[in-house]
């Protein structure tokens, strides 16, 4: 379908401020008698805190407040706390000061007198669950917030015993399950990889750390706070500050970085809140440290793991095994070992699988959601191995990949319930992105050496879950004429917020000049929307978009024919004008907008739909009888799993000697189905592969074991890539023909599936280059290329983790 907006660039409506200095972040923040709050860190990965001397800091310099543990409230079993009395990791905040300065504040929390009783402290996951092991808590070593309670899990010694040093050991698992029959699946296998793998934790490194200010005012308070959704975040921040969500005044205009981070809310958050109101309403400002930022910031879980696949002679995998040991930190963690099952199951649709899974508390800082977390570690370890297994068959890796992968629209299932795809092109992806990239020409000459350098070609395939519904919208028509689209779903960077609004002046023929977003804060009376995460925004936030400005276009026929008589079907949307279908009469939506005020009721936004969420009814309260309101909730149907599918190609070149990998050319596709913003397209492609880049070759937790405190916490040592790592140019495809049929505009997101893509095709290249050898662990550094190019054995144990 042919669209005027959609599909095409147009210029952001916040591009101005950043490019000249102009957006305000949290840190930015200023008011007269703000004070400064730091915490005191914890020394100590595990232990439990005996006394704290809270009236001799009340006595230091400049210090006007001092939040403890038992002032704050506390989670139950393995939550993350605002402050603690039983730390967890090294870092974690004990309690907090507030004072004039941040130096003095800073100053106190050094001469601060503590003392603590260390606990046992664990940071490998396997090292917990020998029968002897060490509990990260002390209630348990297992918990996760996808169902998993907090319980305390040992294998036997028989299940280590029987693994041996290089093999996952596979005791009794928290979640489990399975579909076909595996047994017949690898009988009639014609090859069978089988290996154990780590896949690294890594920081998320948000370049905007998590500073904050707040300060109370009428009851109400006001948080500054750098988040990556806006209306999703309030619920979660209310019930850190113990207040009705109502009460919560949210101001989050700008994100500098969240990558699931900063998805909602976060105990940091509401410690200036806190704090000021313990100091009847003055503001706090909180500004957090690089350092700080590494501890408290969330990161990517870890894995250790095994996997079996069967293949058939013509590549289709027809039994999947698997076994993921998650290192889920401090907390309750994400559900990243569950989704390796899933992703699994989309990506090479097995005739049979099975899944099983742990995940296990470590004393190291806390686990969240980072893009396609547990699917972007999943792409890492099978893509490499789909090239084993095409070797040992003599196929081509393509072959390997189109044999297995959904492709042609509604086709594919996911998980042991065998769920629906709603579309699935991820098999014209490989198509359309092989013959652009040259590959048939490129695989020609991968492997050859000169000069001490192999070139080598990779391919690289993932998936992540892509859109939601139910959600509400909400747009507002003034009497000046001008379109509201009230968005709540944040601003992480993306402009996504933007091109899922344009749906709604697509909808109604506007001049996309006429419309304003009103988005940021709570005060722009913002609909509850779902965050700004998991690649839903595309999908999810087009439709409750359309569903609002549907309700918008109803309620202007409807007041066309109350103005200028006849029933609606007279009449058509045209030029911002309600007109007669005979081009007889019309009205301008100004004036329509007029008459709602006059009507009120639902016209006006005083009446809505009672389904609607509690923060929606309150925004359209906020608007109410300024123009003509369109707000509705999403009800349109969807049937199945919504699927973000992205396909790589690369080639790269190989130092034997230096183990240094330049890439020499890159294509990312993505399966979108209907192209919202080209640019917008472009630059999530380019950015998710440069962060791929660094997730297989880079970013990596490192622990010392003696102490469990970490030895790579920066920029510099966990680095991420820059300019200089990347080639000038990295090109994108959108798939050609994608349509999702659950989505009114046939879109839906890609975000996180590109970084799995191009790190799994980065590590395929690599192995390519060393003639097959999979390293079977992520990240793959230097020093690993080295020793193995030279027949070395590698510096790590098979299955060690946070240590490389």
């Amino acid at each position: 379908m042919a669209y005027t907006l959609l599909g095409k660039n147009f210029t952001p409506p916040d591009l101005h401020a950043k490019v000249t200095g102009s957006a305000k972040y949290a840190e930015d923040f200023r008011a007269d008698g703000m004070v400064f709050l730091k915490t005191f860190p914890s020394p100590v990965p595990h232990g439990r805190v005996t006394s704290i001397d809270a009236e001799a800091l009340k006595r230091m310099p400049g210090v006007v407040g001092v939040l403890l543990p038992d002032e704050v409230k506390q989670p139950s079993d393995a939550g993350h706390a605002i402050l603690t009395d039983y730390p967890v990791f090294v870092g974690q905040p004990i309690f907090a000061v507030a004072a004039m300065t941040e130096q003095q504040a800073e100053d106190a929390v050094h001469a601060a007198r503590v003392a603590i009783d260390p606990l046992p402290f664990c940071i490998d996951p396997l090292e917990s669950l020998r029968p002897d092991g060490p509990n990260a808590h002390v209630g348990g070593n297992v918990a996760n917030r996808q169902n998993v309670e907090l319980q305390e899990i040992k294998w036997t010694g028989k299940d280590f015993a029987k693994a041996g040093d290089d093999t996952l050991p596979m005791g009794q698992p928290a979640r489990e399950w399975s579909y076909g029959d595996l047994e017949a699946g690898f009988a009639k296998a014609k090859a069978v990889v089988e290996e154990s793998f780590v896949s690294a934790a890594n920081a998320h490194h948000a370049m905007e750390p998590r500073s904050c200010a707040a300060y109370w005012e009428n009851g109400k308070c006001h948080v500054w706070g750098s988040t990556q959704s806006s209306s999703f975040a309030v619920p979660s921040l209310a019930r850190y500050v113990g207040i009705d969500p109502a009460d919560v005044i949210l101001i989050s205009e700008y994100c500098g970085g969240g990558f699931g981070g900063k998805a909602h809310s976060y105990p940091l958050m509401a410690l200036p809140a806190l704090m000021s109101k313990q100091l009847n309403g003055r503001p706090v400002m909180m500004r957090v440290s690089r350092d700080e930022e590494f501890y408290n910031g969330s990161a990517r879980a870890g894995f250790q793991g095994w996997v079996k696949i069967g293949f058939a002679a013509d590549g289709r995998v027809v039994a999947l095994d698997s076994y993921i040991v998650q290192d889920n930190g401090s907390t309750t963690g994400f559900w990243d070992f569950q989704n390796f099952g899933m992703a699994a199951s989309v990506v090479l649709q097995p005739e049979a699988m099975r899944f099983r899974g742990i995940p296990v508390l470590t004393n190291t800082p806390p686990k969240g959601a980072q893009r396609g977390p547990g699917e972007n570690q999943t792409a890492n370890i099978l893509e490499p191995l789909l090239d084993k297994g095409a070797r040992a068959l003599g196929i081509d890796r393509l072959a390997i990949r189109l044999a297995n992968a959904p492709g042609g629209g509604p086709n594919g299932t996911i998980g042991p319930e065998r769920l629906p795809l709603t579309s699935a092109y991820l098999r014209e992806g490989l198509e359309q992105g092989a013959a652009a990239f040259g590959y048939s020409q490129r695989v020609k000459r991968s492997g050859r050496q000169s000069n001490g350098k192999i070139r080598s070609v990779g391919i690289g395939q993932a998936y992540h879950a892509a859109g939601y519904n139910g959600w509400d919208g909400m747009v507002r028509i003034t009497p000046d004429g001008k379109l509201h689209i009230h968005t709540g779903v944040g601003n992480l960077g993306t402009y996504s917020y933007a091109a899922t609004s344009r749906v709604a002046a697509e909808v109604l023929g506007y001049d996309w000049s006429n419309t304003v977003i009103e988005r940021g804060g709570t005060l722009k009376a913002m609909p509850f929307n779902i965050g700004q995460f998991g690649s839903n925004t595309s999908f999810t936030m087009t439709r409750t978009n359309y569903a609002a400005a549907m309700d918008a276009r109803q309620k202007l026929l409807e007041i066309g024919a109350l103005m200028l008589g006849g029933a609606t079907d007279d009449y058509e949307l045209r030029n911002e004008h309600v007109a007669a279908r005979d081009g007889s009469a019309s009205v301008t939506f100004a004036q329509a907008a007029e008459k709602a005020v006059e009507l009120g009721g639902k016209y006006a936004g005083h009446a809505v739909d009672p389904e609607l969420r509690e923060l929606t009814k309150a925004a359209a309260r906020m608007i109410a009888g300024t123009g003509l309101i369109g707000v509705a909730k999403d009800k349109l149907p969807k049937n199945g799993i919504v699927p973000a599918l992205a396909a790589a190609f690369i080639e790269i070149e190989l130092d034997v000697e230096t183990g240094k990998v330049d890439i020499v050319d890159y294509l990312g596709t993505a399966d979108v189905g209907q192209v919202l913003h080209p640019q917008g397209l472009d630059a999530q492609i380019r950015g998710g592969a440069v962060m791929g880049f660094g997730l297989a070759a880079t970013e990596r937790y490192i622990y010392d074991p003696a102490y469990a405190r970490p030895n790579a916490k920066g920029y510099y040592q966990a680095k991420p890539p820059t300019y200089l790592d990347v080639p000038a140019e990295l090109a994108t495809l959108a798939v050609e023909g994608a349509h999702d049929p659950q989505n009114p505009v046939g879109a839906k997101g890609i975000g996180e599936p590109v970084q799995g893509a191009a790190s799994s095709a980065y590590l395929s290249a690599v192995a390519d280059a060393l003639g097959g050898h999979t390293f079977n662990r992520v990240p793959v550094v230097a020093d690993m290329i080295i020793n193995a190019a030279a027949d070395l054995p590698q510096s790590h144990l098979p299955l060690q983790i946070n240590c490389q």
